[in-house]
């Protein structure tokens, strides 16, 4: 529902919890969630201090292998490239492409997990700089069984005026059927984007 205020309010508790427990890392999962859901509810600013804090949190943890501290650090650049992004600061968004791309050459061991998610950032900066081309090119790359992806394709689809294509990737969105923060967002998003149709 895009309820950004709840969605804080009741990751805030989860968060809570975890903080009694001592567990740095779960805190940061959770202010993380809750940064992905204001993102694309369009609240940047809630979103970039929740991402902050998250990396803040996570990078906590007692005896924190260099690897799990790249991770957060990476998940942090990419946060702040796709607000700068959606800000409409593309200089801005490419050099934290740029610090996430380092993070990964840096780091094999994140990278082997993380390294998907690479081209969703470039395909997500391409697609809010107004390079829908070339996000489409970045976002075949990304992970085609998120739903999310199949989104942003849609949505770079629409920017081409190719309505078929768009409708193509919404009806793969609007099919997911699992419980995780991109499909909250893509499955009513495409689901609108199909009954406007």
């Amino acid at each position: 529902d895009n309820d950004r205020a709840n969605t804080v309010k009741y990751e805030r508790l989860v968060m809570e919890h975890w903080s009694a427990e001592k567990n740095f890392y779960q805190q940061g999962e959770m202010a993380n969630e809750a940064a992905r859901v204001c993102i694309e509810a369009g609240d940047l600013d809630t979103a970039q201090k929740l991402y902050r804090e998250g990396t803040e949190l996570g990078l906590q943890e007692p005896g924190i292998a260099p690897d799990r501290a790249a991770l957060w650090k990476f998940r942090l650049e990419h946060a702040e490239a796709r607000l700068a992004a959606r800000r409409g600061q593309k200089d801005a968004a490419m050099k934290h492409v740029a610090a996430a791309k380092a993070l990964l050459d840096a780091s094999p061991g994140m990278a082997k997990q993380q390294a998907i998610f690479y081209p969703y950032l470039t395909g997500y900066v391409a697609l809010y700089t107004g390079d829908a081309a070339g996000a489409l090119a970045e976002l075949a790359k990304a992970n085609q069984s998120d739903p999310f992806i199949h989104c942003l394709i849609g949505m770079a689809h629409e920017k081409l005026g190719q309505k078929q294509q768009a409708l193509e990737h919404y009806r793969k969105a609007a099919q997911a059927t699992a419980h995780n923060p991109p499909a909250a967002f893509a499955v009513p998003f495409a689901r609108k984007k199909l009954a406007g149709q």
